[in-house]
């Protein structure tokens, strides 16, 4: 009997498995191209990806490198990443379903370790790996993260509800597009978030400790209107998972760090701006950074004005500044 387990396992590990790589993308043909390396560069007699390209920006480079990588191309009128992603994940015809953002990259080895978490355990119906973040040269801005999730029972509802797993590191069956349905395309931000909350509410998900993705950061204090874009509809996305959830919640002090949780990169990025911008001398820069920071998180961007000389100082040089043209005498 083990011997016929054996040759079985041996038999199912020869079948090449196919993978629905799902990319949303917008007018960035060289980055894309450089994802999509990416995911060819990981294939092998074991493994063949399906790339499909959902395209809401303009057509002409795009389609190129979509055809240079053999990809299937889908041009989307309806601007946002979630309706992209759904055009890909309507036509996806692989046993499972992954996806890349097109300025990311995934790493040599993401997928066989998910899909090989998925065969031994057929009780998962998607898995979770380790994200890299890097800067804009794909240098690693710290270690793989998370580093491990406490629950071991694949209920990761409430750890999903304290950190957003980055998209491009999980691989489901695909299986969950009919349970879980499409990404929601009113959603304009972290849709991706919500999708996997939706999925952790219904199946159980697994993780592995493999570093998967880089996931390239902007420099701190480049793109101020996208996490203010942004920050809403994390907003949203938090109560309308958590409020019919409450029972979850041990205490409503809990509660209060999980919403402060979902926020906390938006500050972390205003925080960083602040100290960077105070750094060269630009004050009033710190200080609407701050002020941004305040709305997003009052609490911790208080503690951290207290807790910072630097601040507080950007803060006292941008009002004096502000405050010294009233005080000058008017020429005659």
């Amino acid at each position: 009997m083990p011997g016929r387990l054996a040759h079985r396992l041996v038999e199912q590990m020869a079948i090449p498995r196919r993978v629905s790589v799902i990319v949303p993308t917008h007018d960035r043909p060289l980055l894309l191209a450089e994802a999509l390396a990416s995911i060819r560069a990981i294939e092998g007699s074991d493994l063949s990806c399906e790339i499909l390209i959902g395209d809401n920006g303009s057509e002409g480079q795009t389609r190129a490198v979509a055809d240079r990588f053999g990809a299937r191309y889908f041009a989307v009128n309806r601007s946002g990443a979630a309706a992209a992603r759904n055009a890909g994940l309507r036509a996806a015809t692989g046993d499972y379903i992954a996806h890349l953002d097109d300025d990311d990259l995934w790493t040599p080895s993401h997928v066989r370790s998910h899909l090989a978490l998925l065969e031994a355990h057929p009780e998962l119906d998607a898995v979770v790996g380790q994200i890299v973040s890097t800067d804009t040269d794909r240098h690693a801005l710290g270690e793989p993260w998370p580093v491990d999730i406490a629950r071991t029972d694949g209920d990761l509802f409430m750890t999903f509800m304290n950190y957003f797993p980055q998209v491009g590191g999980t691989i489901a069956r695909a299986s969950v597009r009919e349970s879980v349905g499409e990404f929601d395309e009113s959603l304009l931000g972290d849709a991706d978030w919500d999708w996997h909350l939706r999925i952790a509410k219904r199946h159980r998900v697994g993780f592995v400790a493999v570093p998967s993705v880089l996931f390239r950061q902007r420099p701190a204090g480049s793109a101020d209107q996208v996490p203010l874009r942004r920050a809403p509809y994390t907003r949203r996305i938090f109560f309308r998972h958590a409020l019919p959830e409450w029972r979850r919640w041990e205490s409503p002090r809990e509660f209060v760090r999980s919403y402060g949780a979902s926020m906390a990169p938006y500050y972390s990025y205003f925080y960083d701006a602040a100290m960077t911008r105070s750094r060269v001398g630009d004050f009033a820069g710190a200080t609407a950074a701050i002020r941004h920071a305040l709305g997003l998180a009052p609490f911790a961007a208080a503690r951290a004005v207290i807790a910072s000389e630097e601040l507080r100082g950007s803060l006292l040089s941008a009002a004096r500044a502000w405050l010294r043209p009233s005080r000058e005498p008017r020429k005659p």
